[in-house]
């Protein structure tokens, strides 16, 4: 195995401007009838490894990055729970994968088709840009971006090359959920005056309290702190569902504003992209935003209770007020007075109409009245029976707009219009204030400190590209 170590401190606009050059046809060349597309993975953690292991045949792994060898070792071994299915890439296409540490040297240098990024979501804008810069289509989890302008410019980066961008929200491609939204949107439960959904806790602001740890030989922290400060390593900056504090399981980067907006932008995304879909909002969004302070005193042992294993309860921060505000209840109304609530008493998506009631969730949903919508087909919900990795049909749908350069189930704007959502819900409660937002020019009325937060610094040599 030979492994890419080193990488350039050239500016990122000369990576763009170099993989343009060298790989500029990209995927839109002719594939012969048995010919596979040969893609790259950009990120082996957890949800890394199951995209790999639901990728359909018609796809070659060439290629896989990540920042830490260990995880690249261990999705090419695999071992416990992932082994079973990760078993066919093991014996097969892990074997002859390259290997790279920086996936602008991946760009630069293989010969690919499309890339799968599944790296944390600070590196999404830069990795996506990139790929489309060198003419290849893209799969990027979700959330799409890390802050709403990263979003745009992915957008246009698509637009401007020609790519085809599939958003990881899988339930864009569940039958079952696709049907529900289509019944809503299609007037099956009359007029939408209002939607619940569970109200998901936004991220830490990082205070630099953990004492310096040696970086781990296989990891270039370097490479992950990516854009964002260049920060001492510490394993709870970094490691992700691998340890517990009591009932907590520490979810490591995701926890932390520099990273992730948390479970807002994570969960959330996939509730968020639901609601999107099913009131015809997928090119839009909401036009006011409001945080609920007194739900969140009347919630506060609920909030906890629900949240317990996943992030951090209330109050144990130094900073007591900001740590309260993450977990705060958010209203939102769309332009046809549509309100949209993040809802402490609710653990689903609850649409309300004047001929009925909806609930959603994954790949389920009722009505009040029962019978409303049409009856759940047991054969397409069966497609998506697992633990929250089966991800092959939207994959599949994913390579099915690469071949026919159609547009996939959750493109780009999708994407980023839901992500949008997610960053208004995190805006709001730092700013601890209503807002008015223009979806149309995504700026936020009238308040020059709000949109600061649209974008943030990024550090020298993770410039994104123009």
């Amino acid at each position: 195995m030979q492994v890419e170590r080193t990488y350039s401190r050239r500016t990122v606009l000369q990576a763009g401007a170099v993989a343009c050059l060298t790989t500029a046809v990209g995927v839109s060349r002719l594939l012969g009838a048995n010919e596979q597309l040969r893609v790259g993975v950009i990120g082996t953690g957890v949800r890394g490894k199951y995209l790999i292991a639901n990728m359909p045949t018609t796809v070659r792994i060439v290629s896989l990055c990540d920042c830490s060898l260990e995880n690249i070792a261990n999705t090419r071994n695999p071992a416990g729970a992932l082994k079973p299915p990760l078993e066919k890439f093991a014996t097969g296409d892990a074997k002859s994968c390259s290997i790279y540490q920086d996936y602008r040297r991946m760009l630069d240098r293989e010969t690919l088709d499309a890339v799968v990024i599944a790296a944390p979501d600070h590196h999404h804008a830069q990795a996506t840009i990139l790929a489309c810069q060198a003419g290849l289509d893209v799969y990027c989890e979700k959330p799409l971006s890390l802050t709403i302008a990263e979003g745009r410019s992915m957008v246009e980066a698509a637009k401007r090359y020609g790519r085809i961008v599939q958003t990881g929200s899988q339930q864009r491609t569940m039958e079952v959920n696709r049907t529900g939204c289509e019944f809503i949107r299609d007037g099956g439960l009359g007029k939408i005056s209002r939607v619940q959904m569970q109200n998901f806790p936004g991220p830490i602001r990082y205070d630099g309290g953990f004492a310096a740890e040696p970086i781990p030989k296989t990891l270039e922290w370097d490479l992950f702190c990516g854009p964002t400060e260049l920060r001492s390593y510490h394993e709870n900056l970094w490691v992700k569902d691998a340890f517990k504090f009591g009932p907590l399981t520490w979810r490591g980067w995701d926890l932390y504003r520099d990273y992730s907006g948390h479970l807002m932008t994570n969960w959330g995304a996939h509730s968020i992209d639901m609601v999107q879909f099913a009131l015809g909002m997928d090119d839009t969004g909401p036009v006011e935003i409001w945080p609920e302070r007194e739900l969140l005193e009347t919630w506060a042992k609920e909030i906890d209770d629900r949240w317990h294993d996943k992030t951090p309860p209330l109050g144990t921060l130094k900073d007591l007020l900001r740590d309260r505000m993450r977990f705060c209840p958010v209203s939102m109304r769309y332009p046809d007075g549509t309100l949209m609530q993040f809802d402490p008493s609710v653990k689903e998506i609850v649409f309300h109409g004047d001929r009925g009631k909806m609930f959603m969730s994954r790949n389920k949903y009722r009505t009040e009245p029962v019978g409303l919508a049409p009856a759940i087909d047991p054969r397409e919900q069966a497609r998506w029976q697992g633990e929250g990795h089966v991800a092959r049909p939207h994959l599949e749908n994913w390579i099915e707009a690469i071949q026919s350069r159609g547009e996939p189930n959750a493109p780009v704007e999708v994407g980023h219009r839901t992500a949008t959502v997610c960053h208004l819900g995190n805006i709001v409660r730092e700013l601890d204030r209503p807002l008015k937002w223009s979806p149309d020019t995504e700026q936020f009325e009238g308040d020059a400190e709000a949109n600061l937060l649209l974008s943030r610094p990024r550090r020298a040599g993770f410039e994104l590209p123009v």
